[in-house]
C-alpha cells in the first residue's frame, strides 16, 4: 500500500480496519440466511451452495436464531439473505438493528426484469423499483440456466450456472455485500447553506464549462440521469417513509458526477520529515512510491461539483452546482446564496469518493514537483485546477485521453459511494503516478475503471473536453 490505513482514516475518515481486499472482506463477513415461509426447490438449492461457498471461504454461516439477539433483531453488519417471497410483517427490514448497518440481500426464482436490449436507464429503473418493493439493497434472480445479482448503481453480474461457485461468491458478490452505500450524515460533513457565491467571474467561466459539458453528454444514454422517489412502487406509506428516511428524504437519485476541482497552490514533496519544532502547520501524509518514502503537505482541496439528485443533462448552473471541500480530514459543503440557501440540497452519495479524487490530485501534484519539476500537472493544478467526470460505463481505450494513466481494472468490484471506492480512488491515483514515472511518461491525470460499476476520468482537460472526448460524435 502507498499509504497506511491510518492515514486514510485522518485524511476520509475511512475506519482502519476497513477491509480493501478480498480475505479482509472474507474474514469481516457475517452473513445469515433469513427464508421466507415457503421456498421454491431452486431456491432452496441455490442457498445450500451459497452457504457451502462461504464455509469454503472461511465464512461462518450461523442459523438465523443464532445470528438473532434476544429482541429477535439481527445486529449491526449483519448480511441478510432472504430468498423468497415475503409478508410485510416478515420483510428482513423490519428486523435489523439500525437502517444503515445491515445489508439485505433479496433472492428470487425468477428471471431478472430486464434482458440485454435494456437501456441503461431502463435496467436502473427497474432494479432501484424493485430495490424499494421488497425492501432490499441488493438483488439476485436465480433460474435453471443462471443467477444474476444486480445493484443500487445498475450494476449487473450473471454467472452461467445455476448454483453459485466458490469462485464467483468471492471474486464478485463477497465484495458487493461487504460495505453499505451510505449518504453523509449531519455529523459526516459541516454544512454551510447559501454561502456559494455564484456571482464571481471564476464562478461563471466553471458554469459554462458544465453548461458545454452537459450538452454534450446530453444524447449519450450511458449517463444515468435520474430515478425519482415518487414514481416507485412501495407495499405501503410506511416503507415509502423508511426509503426516504435512507435516502435522506431526496427527491430522487441521480447517478455519476460532473466536477471541477478549483486551483491550490502545491508545495512540493519532501524526502525528508522534518523535526518536530519545524514541520509545517499542515498535515504531512507519508507515501511509498518507486521505493522512496516522500512526505506530502496535504492543503485544503475543494470542488464545485453537481449536487446530489440534479439533471446532469438539464444543468442549471445556479441552482444544481455546490462546492464541497477538505480541510485537514474535515468534509465540508457550501450552497448557493441565491436560492435563500437551498437548504434541500443534500451531500451527494459520491461525496468521499469526489474528494478522495481532489485529495489524490493535490498529492500528485506535489510529488511531481519534487520528483518531475519539468511537469504540467502541478502547474496546471495551481492555475486551473481540474476535471472529474463519472459515469456508469466503459470507454473505448481509443477515447482515452493521452498522458490519461488507467488503474482499478483488478480492484474488488465493490458498489459505488462506499469506503472502498474512495480509498480505491485515491491510492489508485498514486499507483497510475507511480507507473508513469517509472515508464517515463507525461502524467496529466488518471482514469479509475470501477469494475460493474463505472469509469472516473480526472485531469488537465476541462469538463467539455473530456465530455467530446468520450462523445465525438456529438
Amino acid at each position: 500500500m502507498s499509504i497506511t490505513p491510518e492515514a486514510l482514516n485522518h485524511l476520509l475518515g475511512i475506519h482502519p480496519e476497513t477491509p480493501l481486499d478480498i480475505d479482509g472482506m472474507c474474514r469481516r463477513l457475517r452473513p445469515v440466511i433469513y427464508p421466507a415461509p415457503q421456498l421454491t426447490e431452486r431456491l432452496d438449492a441455490f442457498c445450500t451452495a451459497l452457504c457451502s461457498a462461504f464455509r469454503s471461504l472461511g465464512i461462518p454461516t450461523p442459523g438465523r436464531d443464532e445470528a438473532t439477539g434476544s429482541d429477535g433483531r439481527f445486529p449491526p453488519g449483519t448480511v441478510i439473505f432472504a430468498p423468497g417471497h415475503f409478508p410485510d410483517d416478515k420483510l428482513a427490514i423490519n428486523r435489523v438493528s439500525t437502517l444503515y448497518n445491515n445489508i439485505i440481500v433479496g433472492i428470487y426464482d425468477e428471471e431478472p426484469p430486464l434482458d440485454s436490449s435494456s437501456l441503461p436507464q431502463e435496467r436502473l429503473d427497474a432494479i432501484v423499483s424493485r430495490l424499494a418493493r421488497d425492501m432490499v439493497h441488493i438483488l439476485v434472480f436465480v433460474t435453471a440456466r443462471s443467477w444474476t445479482v444486480c445493484t443500487m448503481n445498475g450494476g449487473v453480474a450473471t454467472f452461467d450456472s445455476p448454483l453459485p461457485s466458490v469462485e464467483d461468491v468471492r471474486n464478485i458478490l463477497v465484495p458487493k455485500i461487504s460495505a453499505q452505500v451510505v449518504p453523509p450524515g449531519p455529523d459526516d460533513i459541516d454544512m454551510e447553506h447559501g454561502t456559494l457565491d455564484t456571482g464571481t467571474e471564476e464562478f461563471r467561466e466553471i458554469a459554462n464549462d458544465f453548461i458545454r459539458c452537459s450538452a454534450l453528454w446530453k444524447n449519450n444514454q450511458c449517463l444515468v440521469t435520474h430515478t425519482s422517489t415518487e414514481g416507485l412502487e412501495y407495499r405501503n406509506g410506511f416503507y415509502r417513509r423508511i426509503v426516504a428516511r435512507y435516502l435522506d428524504r431526496r427527491s430522487g437519485m441521480s447517478y455519476g458526477f460532473f466536477a471541477r476541482q478549483r486551483p491550490l497552490g502545491v508545495t512540493p514533496a519532501l524526502h525528508e520529515r522534518p523535526p518536530e519544532n519545524d514541520r509545517p502547520a499542515v498535515t504531512l501524509l507519508t507515501v511509498h512510491l518507486q521505493g522512496r518514502t516522500l512526505h506530502v503537505p496535504v492543503p485544503t482541496v475543494s470542488v464545485i461539483t453537481t449536487r446530489s439528485g440534479c439533471r446532469k443533462h438539464l444543468l442549471d448552473p445556479e441552482n444544481d452546482l455546490v462546492e464541497i471541500g477538505l480541510t485537514q480530514g474535515r468534509p465540508w459543503m457550501r450552497t448557493p446564496g441565491n436560492t435563500e440557501g437551498n437548504h434541500d440540497a443534500r451531500p451527494s452519495f459520491d461525496t468521499l469518493t469526489i474528494l478522495a479524487h481532489a485529495l489524490g490530485n493535490a498529492v500528485a501534484a506535489s510529488i511531481l514537483k519534487t520528483l518531475s519539476p519539468g511537469s504540467e500537472f502541478p502547474v496546471h493544478l495551481e492555475r486551473n485546477g481540474a476535471s472529474m467526470t463519472h459515469w456508469h460505463d466503459y470507454p473505448s481505450d481509443e477515447l482515452l485521453p493521452k498522458g490519461y494513466h488507467g488503474h482499478g481494472r483488478r480492484n474488488p468490484p465493490v458498489s459505488c459511494s462506499t469506503p472502498q471506492s474512495a480509498a480505491y480512488s485515491l491510492m489508485g491515483k498514486i499507483a497510475a503516478l507511480e507507473k508513469a514515472l517509472s515508464e517515463g511518461k507525461e502524467y496529466r491525470g488518471d482514469v479509475h475503471f470501477e469494475p460493474n460499476h463505472g469509469t472516473n476520468i480526472v485531469g488537465m482537460l476541462s469538463l467539455a473536453e473530456t465530455a467530446a472526448a468520450m462523445n465525438p460524435r456529438c
